[in-house]
């Protein structure tokens, strides 16, 4: 695996075997064993044109593990903010480098970078898919479920970036997967393509206890991502109703796990009770961030 920059480029080998390096080295850290430093005397560009919390210090904390060095660029310190091109940005940086993550508004600028640095690109956030995410929350469901074959992931809400990658990720893993979202918030169309072709272990509905029904895990978004704040309150309305609460939950199964990649605005997508309720699948979630980029980094950018 040269690049991360989909959920859809991967197979389901190289899925698993993301899910395994990223096992055994949350296995050496929560053992106190320092890793090998895999990645010594490298360094990752991280371009940031969107803020974030848990991407920003979970790739630093994550690469100087792998002894590496992490070096941060916001928008405002390149020349990106003046109008150079990524083409040209990437030019550079192929020179500079040995790997660059971008959390960014187009898909496109991936792809971009991908095409004309010649280096690995991991995809730390796109309006399109949030494959980063995705992986961590695999992680999880793996570690509270030991599996997947035989489970039901469902997704409540905006058919956003993470609806995109979710869909992908719990298909190719084995799980089945419903989601439920307004008419007019569904996935991209070739997504919904992409779970149709997997017959009856996909489904969609605007009916949030139709595919809630049976699940086994419960995966939730914001109504508003970042760049939509002027939406919101024509979000809100669109999306009344579709909150995960404890009613939702009498419909899945007993045992049925919750996951959000955060930040919540408990109250909408989530009711605060049951967001407390299962704050340690979703605190396990955020921190699995770190050790699942760990692994893409690692298989990623090693020279081995």
């Amino acid at each position: 695996m040269k690049s991360l920059l989909t959920m859809e480029q991967l197979s389901k080998n190289e899925l698993f075997d993301i899910l395994n390096v990223a096992s055994e080295l949350k296995s050496e850290q929560k053992a106190g064993k320092k890793h090998e430093k895999r990645l010594d005397g490298m360094t990752l560009g991280m371009i940031f044109q969107k803020s974030s919390t848990r991407t920003r210090v979970s790739f630093e904390v994550g690469m100087q593990q792998l002894g590496g060095y992490p070096l941060f660029l916001s928008g405002n310190d390149l020349q990106l903010g003046r109008g150079e091109s990524i083409k040209d940005t990437a030019r550079v940086f192929g020179r500079y480098l040995d790997g660059i993550m971008i959390r960014t508004f187009k898909q496109s600028d991936v792809e971009d970078l991908a095409k004309y640095s010649g280096l690995p690109i991991i995809n730390g956030l796109t309006d399109y898919c949030h494959p980063c995410q995705v992986l961590a929350d695999l992680l999880t469901v793996k570690e509270h479920k030991g599996g997947f074959d035989g489970l039901k992931a469902c997704y409540i809400g905006d058919g956003n970036n993470m609806a995109n990658s979710l869909i992908v990720g719990c298909l190719l893993s084995g799980m089945s997967f419903s989601l439920a979202t307004p008419e007019a918030y569904k996935p991209c169309e070739h997504i919904m393509r992409f779970g149709e072709s997997y017959g009856d272990k996909f489904s969609w509905s605007t009916d949030i206890f139709e595919a809630a029904d049976k699940a086994d895990v419960i995966f939730t978004d914001v109504w508003a991502s970042m760049g939509q704040e002027g939406e919101a309150e024509i979000r809100k309305k669109a999306f009344a109703g579709y909150c995960v609460d404890r009613k939702l939950l009498g419909v899945a199964n007993k045992n049925c796990m919750l996951q959000h990649c955060l930040p919540a605005h408990k109250g909408e997508e989530i009711a605060e009770d049951v967001f407390e309720e299962h704050a340690n699948e979703i605190f396990d979630e955020a921190e699995n961030r770190l050790h699942a980029q760990k692994a893409v980094m690692w298989l990623c950018m090693h020279k081995d």
